[in-house]
């Protein structure tokens, strides 16, 4: 992941050992999947809750939990969010949640590993994710916030999200491979 093409991130906080919550109006959580096989579909989450415990010194001990609306999810097209809620894709009524919860993390410098329990539908996989600390901040309200900003491409099909409808042309209207994409920023807990 490259951020050069933004100005440089700052550095509040040498050590970013603590406790955070994850700043819901800051945050991206979305993903990517292949339309008809000549496009990108972008998507996210509206309404979300997370928190994490890093600990530098001993990254194993960090640990994060995510909590998703599934009836959050947000592509710019009603009729595909309300296609998406169905249990064609995330059945959001009869599972309204989709969660994360980190079982394993390290660290190498500013690159971080998280590897999770990813439950989806009802279903849970493990997922690693890499991701890259970005910088912490100091925002004008006295908050310390840090980023980070990862993503993972999985398979939907292992979650049991798998409509899909055959091409004439050949190919699927949905791509099985989807990524997922988290642009996060955090608020240290006083």
């Amino acid at each position: 992941m490259s951020t050069s093409q933004f100005d440089a991130a700052t550095t509040a906080l040498e050590d970013i050992s603590g406790d955070y919550t994850i700043d819901a109006s800051h945050t991206r959580l979305g993903f990517v999947a292949r339309h008809a096989m000549v496009t990108k579909v972008r998507g996210h989450f509206d309404e979300f809750s997370g928190t994490a415990h890093v600990d530098t010194a001993n990254p194993a001990a960090s640990k994060v939990e995510l909590a998703i609306k599934a009836a959050s999810v947000t592509t710019g097209n009603a009729d595909r969010d309300g296609h998406l809620q169905t249990n064609d894709f995330f059945g959001a009524e009869e599972h309204p949640e989709i969660t994360f919860v980190s079982t394993e993390v390290s660290r190498d410098g500013s690159e971080w590993t998280i590897t999770g329990d990813l439950t989806i539908k009802g279903t849970t996989k493990s997922v690693t994710i890499p991701f890259e600390e970005v910088g912490t901040a100091k925002d004008p309200f006295g908050n310390l916030r840090l980023g980070f900003e990862g993503s993972v491409t999985v398979k939907r099909s292992e979650w049991g999200l798998t409509f899909n409808a055959a091409l004439e042309t050949g190919g699927v209207l949905v791509s099985e491979k989807v990524v997922l994409e988290f642009d996060v920023s955090a608020i240290q807990n006083a």
